[in-house]
């Protein structure tokens, strides 16, 4: 058997050599070391033996980098695209290579988690115990061949501490140095008993909670001030009718007639509104814009042990986590409502000129008027967004017969309801109040209004109900099979079968409620899947292992799939590695895209306003509030307008099919400097995504069939359910440096670079179609992610850690980087523009020299840099989901050891 310790280059050969695993190749003895089971396969082996590319980062990192929430670790992540919590409610995802959050895995000590229950396509990261995280492990290749045919882009396995005996609390506060919100806190404990090689049983449990206030778009104005927002093309007085309070109006008997407000003259009644164009008036969106969403955590990971030999150790751990996210909008508007629209009469006191006092408008001329109102008495329009995830998981491992066995029972239960938490009104009973006259639309309310409006309130009400459910049964066997003269050859042999179901539900009140916009309905769907695997570990030569892997998936619902993959690792000399891999990869639909609720017509809006481009014609397709309605149509209704869109599952979808590989090298040029560049390629087919808003209204006469109409051209709904695309390729490089400076009386000082450059990054979005680049621009298609966003893709994104340690004083300077990119420029031309790189510098600093206390002070975002200016439709100046508007935060963390 090799010894680890002859070749330190075997040592550093990835990532993958985690701070963990170090430690307990440290504890074997010299004449047998330790054999461990890295993620990417089920041969148990040297930690220096892996041939896969792996980023590890430790528990101890986390502290060190200033992070308070796994959302930190994603964003920095070079392989990532992930977005930061938003107000969809779905929480933090990881989207490795930016080929979707459905692409990557996830896992919690080697095995899933029930997905979040709406799309049920992937894991909700915040509701995984960060207090009871010992490493994550990130596969960065395809691993279809081990854990499943979906795991295109790669797997996140979030391994828990093995044991712990002892208590620890903690506290945590991250201030921002500006004033208004954005500000968390977090606590935590952890308390253990037994020590599991004396005593051969080990039970610990740890509870974290995090809050995090909402930080408003108010709280940072200086990011959306009217002089930088014209500076982009995307002044608010630019904008035209709308929702707004006091509200525009238009008479639908007399189409010549322009939108109106009779309160534009004396200023819209700040601060609700202001002057926009056109004689109307439009919502003031720093008033209610949100910056960071507010959200809630707490979590809960126990588990127990027991060791009855050397060769025999059963564990039994569960997990909760609980999330909320607070979405929030603009007071409730006036939208039609079961056929009835906004029609305010002129018997009305509150007609203009009335008896009321709203100013006279000339040309209204006693006719009804079709009121836009955004009802400011009611306030901000706030969900509540709230997650539970349960897994309860059984383990059973040694060695029988001389096979390492594994064998396991995951049962996991996702919940996750959508309620009205604020501002929520009867949509029907608010028109009717227009129309009785007991509602202003054009101001604040009197006594009587105000006692309407609480007698239609649905705050509390549920929404939406969904939950997903995962249970499965897994076993694992693995052994030397035969010696050769290089080695032994390892056989690992694998079964693995479990159930997915699915269940969606759209309440009623999505039929009163303005803004749901969503009509009642029910999805449900189930699936098996059953596998075998096999894997084959050869030393073909002392300096030449291969690897290979077979994975054979039955679905339920689609039938078989074969999934083989093959990876080396040549190590010539103790200076240089060579390592490789080719996979293959299979994903069928999510369960909620093939059998989530599926209705006849529109189910919501459009996340942007546009010009209808068939009602509302342009010369400048994608660019809102440049057209103009076609003779007899109203502009309010079909111009910088949110559209009717249909979302929901696709019956037609079939499986997408993946081809991936790697190529790269390790070396270690000089003592205690180590580098790693490894290519990577993924091709796919069918790709199951859907079109953000923006290609449609680019290209209307390509996707003409996409807008359903009536027979008059009137817009019923544009379809964007999930479909099968053409392709998607996408390429890079990731590189990796380790450096430690020699010892000396100032301590030890430590250097490591990660980075990602992309070589490529092409969507084809139909079979046959041209191929177009996404690298440094908004992307054309949304690879499967919850949101309507196209994935922003970086041609180069790193993180830079400057490490010090000395005796009990620690600390880290760290730099997070990504290159620039081309503006989205949905804008007149004029405004067109590219996006700087942006750069932003984390620093702790630690000290353990008091008894029993370990204190981390820090401070996040050192230089206080803002996000990079956007044009981005649809947001303010910035973009709050790829860079953070907080500014500059301190972060400090205690812990205390009983």
């Amino acid at each position: 058997m090799k010894n680890p310790k002859k070749s330190p280059v075997k040592q550093l050969a990835l990532s993958a050599i985690t701070i963990a695993v170090m430690g307990l190749m440290q504890q074997a003895s010299a004449q047998e070391p330790m054999r461990v089971e890295v993620t990417g396969s089920s041969i148990k082996r040297l930690a220096s033996e892996a041939s896969l590319p792996i980023t590890s980062v430790s528990g101890e990192e986390f502290e060190k980098r200033g992070m308070t929430t796994l959302a930190d670790l994603m964003m920095a992540l070079p392989q990532s695209n992930s977005l930061a919590p938003s107000n969809a409610g779905s929480g933090t995802n990881i989207n490795l290579r930016g080929l979707g959050v459905n692409r990557t895995l996830v896992l919690l000590n080697g095995r899933r988690l029930a997905n979040e229950a709406i799309a049920d396509g992937y894991a909700n990261l915040d509701v995984i115990p960060m207090s009871a995280i010992a490493r994550v492990e990130i596969l960065n290749d395809g691993a279809s061949s081990i854990y499943g045919s979906d795991a295109i882009g790669g797997v996140v396995n979030f391994i828990t501490k093995r044991d712990f005996k002892g208590a620890t609390i903690t506290g945590q506060i991250l201030d921002p140095q500006r004033e208004g919100g954005g500000d968390e806190k977090r606590i935590s404990a952890t308390v253990g008993a037994g020590d599991l090689q004396k005593d051969g049983w080990n039970v610990y449990a740890t509870i974290d909670g995090l809050r995090r206030s909402r930080l408003a778009a108010s709280d940072r104005a200086e990011l959306t001030s009217n002089e930088l927002l014209s500076s982009i093309g995307r002044a608010p007085s630019l904008a035209s009718g709308g929702f707004a309070s006091p509200a525009n109006f238009t008479i639908p008997s007399n189409k010549s007639f322009a939108a109106a407000n009779p309160y534009y003259s004396s200023g819209c009644l700040a601060p609700y509104s202001i002057q926009g164009g056109k004689n109307t008036c439009v919502i003031d969106n720093r008033n209610y814009n949100t910056a960071i969403y507010g959200r809630e955590q707490l979590t809960f990971f126990a588990k127990a042990t027991k060791k009855f030999s050397d060769d025999h150790i059963f564990s039994v751990d569960y997990s909760r986590g609980q999330g909320q996210i607070f979405g929030t909008k603009i007071p409730t508007t006036s939208l039609a409502a079961n056929g009835v629209t906004a029609l305010l009469p002129s018997t009305s006191k509150w007609y203009p000129g009335g008896s009321g006092g709203v100013p006279a408008v000339a040309g209204t001329n006693g006719a009804p008027l079709l009121v836009t109102w955004s009802v400011a008495d009611a306030g901000m329009y706030i969900t509540k967004d709230e997650q539970v995830n349960q897994r309860l998981n059984f383990s059973d491992e040694g060695v029988i017969g001389g096979w390492d066995y594994k064998a396991g029972l995951v049962i996991g239960i996702s919940d996750r309801v959508a309620y009205l938490d604020s501002g929520a009104l009867d949509g029907p009973k608010l028109l009717s109040g227009i129309s009785t006259g007991v509602l202003n639309p054009f101001g604040l309310q009197d006594a009587t209004g105000k006692a309407y409006l609480d007698s239609i309130s649905l705050n509390g009400q549920k929404l939406r109900v969904s939950q997903s459910t995962f249970t499965g049964v897994e076993l694992t066997l693995s052994k030397p099979i035969m010696t050769l003269s290089a080695g032994s050859v390892g056989l690992a042999l694998g079964a693995d079968f479990h159930r997915d179901t699915t269940e969606d539900v759209k309440t009623d009140v999505g039929l009163a409620a303005t803004y749901a916009a969503s009509t009642p309905s029910r999805g449900q769907g189930s699936r098996n899947v059953a596998a075998l695997f096999a894997e084959l570990e050869i030393p073909v030569t002392k300096a030449l292992n291969v690897n290979l892997a077979l994975r054979d998936d039955h679905f339920s619902d689609f039938g078989n799939t074969l999934n083989p993959k093959a990876s080396f690792r040549y190590q010539p000399n103790s200076m240089i590695m060579f390592r490789g891999s080719a996979n293959t990869g299979f994903r069928a639909p999510t369960l909620f895209d093939r059998y989530g609720y599926r209705l006849p017509g529109a189910t919501t809006t459009t996340s942007s306003a546009w010009d209808d481009p068939l009602q509302c014609p342009s010369a400048t397709p994608a660019i809102a509030n440049t057209g103009k309605p076609l003779p007899g149509l109203v502009a309010a209704t079909v111009c910088n307008v949110k559209l009717p869109k249909q979302t929901g599952s696709n019956a037609e979808l079939v499986p997408e099919t993946s081809v991936g590989g790697t190529l790269g090298m390790v070396i270690e040029p000089m003592k205690n400097l180590t580098m790693s560049f490894d290519y990577w390629r993924v091709t796919m087919d069918d790709m199951l995504a859907n079109l953000p808003e923006q290609a449609y209204f680019l290209n209307p006469s390509k996707y003409a069939a996409y807008f359903v109409r009536d027979e008059t051209g009137k817009l019923l709904y544009i379809k964007n359910t999930t479909m099968n695309l053409g392709g998607q390729k996408a390429a890079g490089i990731d590189v990796a440096t380790n450096y430690t400076f020699p010892k000396s009386d100032l301590g030890t000082f430590k250097v490591q670079l990660n980075g990602t450059y992309l070589t490529q990054f092409d969507n084809q979005l139909e079979k046959g179609g041209e191929w177009a680049s996404n690298i440094g621009r908004f992307g054309l298609a949304s690879n499967g992610t919850t949101s309507s966003l196209p994935i922003i893709t970086f041609r180069w994104k790193h993180n830079l850690a400057l490490s010090w340690s000395n005796g009990n004083w620690t600390s880290q300077l760290t730099q997070n980087y990504n290159t620039g990119y081309h503006d989205q420029n949905l804008v007149a031309a004029q405004y067109h523009r590219d996006i700087e790189q942006y750069t932003v510098y984390n620093f702790t600093m630690s000290y353990k020299g008091f008894k029993n206390f370990n204190i981390v002070f820090g401070v996040n975002n050192l230089f206080d840099v803002n996000p990079p200016v956007t044009n981005h439709s649809g947001y303010n100046g910035y973009l709050s989901s790829a860079a953070s508007p907080l500014g500059r935060a301190f972060n400090t963390r205690v812990t205390y050891t009983f």
